[in-house]
């Protein structure tokens, strides 16, 4: 029985990255076996099994045949006699393919060590194209590294395209790889392979993406939430609802998206806006309830639209003298219950009035 550490922990550890998890293929072993040296079993499409005592995952070396359609349509097939590169030759790309025995020797049948150095993502073979959430997952790398897709990788996922295996993706599925491509260093990357294979028009049809706007959302280390607006600053209100439906999308994801889409024209004129104008944006996005969604709304404008700026500078200024004013007090002073909302309104723009005067 030999272990190796594969797969992210090597890659990450080449590139100099903190290694966070760190998961094992074993070759030569059976289950019966790894249950005799106290692993735990956890897997239940194939054998794998959790460290007795560091909880790792350690998985049975295997191989994997195309037997349906989707990512799900997979027969497993784990023995001993299975090789380490059997089972690295199943794996997506090459700088995923690479393996290191107990001894720290780098184990590297298919050149991902060198595809690391010249930034490149390439498939390990055409199984590949048998499972279609890899062209989401080499997207995802690609926004993760920045790195280049290979020609010929490149010229495999158009065909996986145009062959409809990517219809069978399912919703969830496609919102956490786009969720978790956000998240990463150069999101705009993620739309832009999936623009050039032609899967964006299949899986998000709805966007309009701006990867100047994406880049700055990234530099300015903006949430997933504020992300994902920004991906939508353009997207009608009709096909954000669509999207959002489709995909599952969460609701604070949601929700920011969709204030945006419907503040969009009052963020772009609030240079200008007086102060019952500034009033009525704050009221339609939540500001003076929620002024940290409010603080979200502001830093999408800003990243979608660098021109917004001094608008939502005067925005903010007008939210701190609206939480200046003394609801209570103006509450106490009105006639009946049905005066205080022009009361309150009345008192909140001569406040902005005031503050923007100073």
């Amino acid at each position: 029985m030999k272990v190796y550490a594969v797969g992210g922990a090597v890659r990450d550890e080449l590139l100099g990255l903190p290694v966070q998890d760190k998961d094992y293929v074993v070759v030569g072993a059976t289950p019966e076996e790894m249950g005799a040296k106290g692993f735990k079993p956890v897997g239940k499409d194939f054998p794998v099994f959790l460290h007795p005592v560091t909880h790792e995952e350690y998985a049975l070396a295997r191989t994997e045949r195309k037997s349906g359609r989707g990512y799900k349509g997979f027969t497993v097939y784990a023995a001993p006699e299975v090789t380490l590169e059997d089972d690295l030759r199943r794996r997506d790309l090459t700088i995923n393919a690479m393996a290191r025995d107990e001894a720290g020797r780098l184990v590297d049948p298919f050149g991902g060590a060198k595809d690391l150095k010249t930034g490149v993502l390439r498939h390990v073979s055409d199984a590949f194209a048998e499972d279609p959430v890899r062209i989401l997952r080499i997207a995802r790398f690609a926004a993760r590294f920045g790195f280049a897709i290979h020609d010929k990788t490149m010229s495999l996922m158009k065909s996986m395209v145009s062959s409809g295996e990517v219809d069978a993706l399912v919703p969830e599925r496609v919102w956490q790889e786009l969720a978790r491509g956000l998240a990463e260093s150069y999101p705009e990357r993620m739309f832009e392979v999936l623009e050039a294979c032609g899967a964006r028009r299949i899986l998000i049809p709805e966007l309009r993406v701006d990867a100047d706007a994406l880049a700055r959302a990234a530099a300015a280390h903006a949430s997933v939430v504020v992300r994902f607006t920004v991906l939508n600053w353009h997207t009608p209100e009709d096909g954000l609802h669509a999207l959002c439906e489709r995909l599952k999308v969460p609701g604070d994801a949601r929700e920011l998206a969709l204030t945006a889409c419907r503040c969009r024209d009052a963020l772009r004129d609030a240079h200008r806006a007086t102060p019952a104008g500034l009033l009525e944006t704050l009221k339609h996005a939540d500001a003076v309830r929620r002024s940290d969604r409010f603080g979200e709304l502001s830093l999408a404008a800003r990243c979608a639209e660098p021109g917004t700026a001094q608008g939502l500078e005067r925005l903010a200024r007008a939210l701190r003298a609206v939480q200046a004013v003394d609801a209570a007090a103006i509450a106490r002073q009105a006639a009946s219950p049905g005066e205080i909302p022009a009361r309150l309104d009345a008192a909140r723009v001569a406040a902005i009035a005031q503050a923007l005067a100073a």
